[in-house]
């Protein structure tokens, strides 16, 4: 089993799903040294040396070091023995790509930036902003809409086994529950009964986050 370290802080939705990665495939001797986003610790030299650009996770395997979660997901998933979790099916591919790629570059900043920061950390984001909350509301439902689109009656996102798709939207849409619009996100159509089937995955149940 190769050497694993990953710099990163419990609470960050990305650390999490690559945590979840590595529970999936069976790997629980790993190092984690933590590195607490709210306090600003990322934007230290110590840790910009790592990612120039401030962020977490960081992932070294073996002295390989490898910054940004979807390549840090690939490497290991292709790395690690076991399931699959990027699938090999080319339309459960594309499906699990494009969910990963609606997060990153649509769905973060709606939900966590949007409706979660609001509620649960809106000093981080300095202040409780009104326009950027109801537009983090309506801008989140468009991603869920879309990604429940992709999953069309499958039990996953890109199909009937879990893939990398929900483990990068799971971490997310457990702050999302955390806030009063929780009853509001789960009644849109399949989101529910996906929500159900990814928390009764261990990896997710193994990775909560600190109360």
């Amino acid at each position: 089993m190769p050497a694993i370290k990953l710099w990163g802080f419990d609470n960050s939705t990305y650390v999490r799903t690559v945590k979840m990665l590595l529970a999936e495939k069976g790997v629980t001797d790993f190092e984690q040294v933590p590195v607490n986003v709210l306090k600003g610790e990322p934007r230290q030299p110590e840790h910009l040396a790592r990612h120039p650009f401030g962020k977490v996770p960081v992932v070294d395997v073996d002295g390989f070091r490898i910054i940004e979660t979807p390549a840090i997901a690939a490497y290991l998933d292709a790395l690690l023995p076991g399931k699959r979790l990027i699938p090999t099916d080319l339309k459960s591919l594309a499906r699990s790509a494009m969910t990963v790629s609606i997060l990153d570059s649509y769905g973060y900043k709606a939900l966590i930036g949007g409706v979660v920061a609001y509620h649960l950390f809106p000093d981080f984001v300095g202040g409780k902003n009104e326009a950027m909350h109801h537009e983090g509301i309506a801008e989140g439902k468009t991603v869920l809409g879309e990604i429940m689109k992709l999953r069309g009656g499958d039990r996953f996102i890109a199909g009937a086994e879990q893939s990398l798709a929900d483990l990068y939207l799971a971490p997310i849409f457990a702050y999302v529950v955390l806030t009063p619009h929780k009853q509001e996100f789960l009644a849109l159509p399949g989101v529910a009964d996906w929500w159900g089937a990814v928390t009764a995955l261990d990896s997710f149940k193994g990775t909560e986050y600190p109360s």
